[in-house]
């Protein structure tokens, strides 16, 4: 699964830091309210097999049919599967970039008692598509628009039906690619988290 950041600072809409200082990097209130959020997308658990939760149980891996049975019964409210694994952008050291990627996944990882990794930077796609595809399924990526696909095709997926060419100018979506038997299927989830979702 991959996701965009929360919202960030715009004309009259400036970005804060976990303390509260106006900072450029970081997300808005609204992107605030996005992160503390999203855990309600996946932390809760669903009793209903076979839901949307198990067609998309491989996401970012190589996950087979058994990994879809065994994320449908940790489903969340949209029926996405619980991540194992989560991966944000670097934003400190040498090829930093903003914050708001890490700042986004943060709540999640905390409720769902997951570290997010931040070893790969922007401009690092195809080295983190590869862990990713390496690491314990469902995967969770949240990053910079721009740069999502070419961790689409990173991960051999970019012709795969339906999947857009670039991320549309929203922040609402959970991109779900799921492999089974070597082959990618795609599908565009809305997160309906805040009043403003489409």
């Amino acid at each position: 699964m991959i996701i965009r950041h929360g919202e960030k600072p715009s004309s009259g809409d400036p970005g804060f830091d976990e303390t509260g200082k106006q900072d450029k990097k970081s997300l808005t209130r609204q992107g605030w309210e996005r992160s503390h959020a999203l855990p309600r997308l996946f932390a809760r658990t669903a009793n209903t097999a076979g839901s949307a939760g198990s067609a998309a149980a491989g996401s970012a891996s190589s996950a087979d049919s058994a990994g879809s049975a065994r994320s449908a019964s940790t489903a969340g409210s949209a029926g996405l599967p619980r991540p194992s694994a989560l991966y944000a952008a670097a934003d400190q050291g040498p090829h930093a970039g903003a914050h708001r990627m890490r700042q986004t996944v943060t709540p999640l990882g905390a409720a769902l008692h997951v570290r997010v990794n931040t070893e790969f930077a922007e401009g690092e796609e195809k080295e983190l598509a590869a862990a990713a595809l390496a690491a314990a399924s469902p995967v969770l990526i949240c990053w910079e628009h721009s740069k999502i696909p070419s961790i689409v095709e990173a991960l051999g997926a970019a012709q795969v039906a339906g999947v857009p060419e670039e991320w549309p100018d929203r922040f609402d979506l959970v991109w779900v690619f799921t492999r089974r038997a070597g082959t990618w299927t795609f599908q565009s989830v809305p997160q309906h988290l805040l009043p403003s979702d489409a």
